[in-house]
This record gives structure tokens, C-alpha cells and sequence, in this order.
């Protein structure tokens, strides 16, 4: 189950994604998964800070995915190529996050002094191609899904032309067949020295999840 909420408090907005399994225990394919995501968004905290180029967080977090899926054999080849060929793009289409604050999607994302909106597949669809700023508050949101028409290449050839060698299919369906996808949502306020996650107290290890949807009290400490 991934649910994706959006909450308010004083008009200011929230966004959190969560994702989990529904009966409470992750299989070792699910838990392999998770893990990576889980690694990318850690990654993207570890990086945050003003000065930090958005776009260089987005392409650390899809990075991070497709050294994970090279290493459970669902991708084959070089790590550098694969991001020059936006093969990312086929398992997180979407942008790393977007401001918030009295708007879900805040605005500011793309103005006339800042850089322009990039046409590659992924990374156009970052909301932000900014220079990072204290007060900044923004999501980190990395995932990784199993989308049957991306995987198969089937967009538009106006669009992209995409290389599917890297794929290996057969592995991916045994994934596929447990788990579409996971993203991972917090929201960050950018700090002077680094960064504060405000969406903290929320279960995210494996082990914190299992722990908290068996309603142990202590889940926090695993």
C-alpha cells in the first residue's frame, strides 16, 4: 500500500508518502525494494544544504536506484551510461519534490532568473532546477516502480528512445510480482547548517514499520 497524504495545520500544508505492506511484514523482495528508496532518500538528506543544486539531488536519488537494481540483477551494464540515457526515468518517472507551504505544490519552482525547465525525460519533470536556500522548505520524495508501458518502452518516439538493454525483464516480473512500486515522501526544512526533517516521527526501516503495524509501543527503537 503506498498512500500519499496531504495535511494542514494553520494553513501551512504538509505531504508525506508512506509505503507498506498491507498484511504487516514485508516479503525479503518487498523489504529489498524499500531498502533502496529508503537509501535514496537518505542519501538526499545526507546532500541537502543551501548551495546544494536541486537537480544534482534528484540525479544522486536516481543514481542511488539503479545502483540497487543493478545490484539485485534487474538492471545490467554501467551506472554512468544508464544516466546519460535516462534509463531512471522507466522506474521514477516523477521529480525528487516540490516546495510547500501555504500550497501542497508550492510556487517559485521555475522563475525568470532561475534555470529553465530541462526537456530530458525525469529531470523535466523535477518542479525545481534551483539553487537550494536556507528557509527553503521542500519534499524528498525518491521511488521506484514497476510501470509495465514504461518498462516495455512504450511512449511516444517523438518523446524518447529509450535503450531497454539494460533491462532484464525476467528479473523484474519476479519483483513485479510482489510489489508495484514505493515512494518515499518527507517533508524538509533547509537549515543554515543543513537540513530538519519535519516529518520525523515516522515509522521508515523495515524493522520500525513492521514493529509499528504490529502495534508495538517501541517501534521508534527498532
Amino acid at each position: 500500500m503506498l498512500t500519499d497524504q496531504g495535511h494542514s495545520f494553520h494553513h501551512y500544508c504538509s505531504d508525506v508518502t508512506i509505503s507498506f505492506p498491507v498484511n504487516g511484514r514485508f516479503t525479503e523482495k518487498q523489504a529489498q525494494i524499500y531498502n533502496i528508496v529508503l537509501k535514496a532518500s537518505r542519501a538526499v538528506f545526507a546532500k541537502l544544504a543551501p548551495g546544494v543544486d536541486w537537480i544534482d539531488c534528484h540525479e544522486l536519488a536516481e543514481q542511488t536506484v539503479l545502483e540497487g537494481l543493478v545490484a539485485l540483477g534487474c538492471l545490467t551494464g554501467d551506472i554512468g551510461e544508464m544516466m546519460e540515457k535516462r534509463i531512471g526515468f522507466l522506474f521514477m518517472p516523477h521529480g525528487l519534490g516540490h516546495f510547500i507551504g501555504l500550497d501542497c505544490h508550492d510556487v517559485g519552482g521555475y522563475l525568470p532568473h532561475t534555470p529553465k525547465r530541462s526537456p530530458l525525460p525525469g529531470i523535466g519533470n523535477v518542479r525545481t532546477a534551483r539553487i537550494i536556500e536556507a528557509g527553503n522548505v521542500i519534499t524528498i520524495e525518491p521511488g521506484c516502480y514497476f510501470r509495465d508501458f514504461l518498462l516495455d518502452g512504450e511512449v511516444p518516439q517523438d518523446f524518447y528512445q529509450f535503450d531497454l538493454s539494460y533491462l532484464n525483464r525476467e528479473k523484474i516480473r519476479e519483483y513485479q510480482a510482489e510489489i508495484s512500486g514505493v515512494r518515499i515522501e518527507d517533508v524538509v526544512w533547509v537549515t543554515e547548517n543543513g537540513n530538519e526533517n519535519l516529518s520525523y516521527d515516522i515509522p521508515r526501516t523495515v524493522p520500525q514499520i513492521e514493529a509499528c503495524m504490529a502495534k508495538q509501543e517501541n517501534w521508534r527503537d527498532q
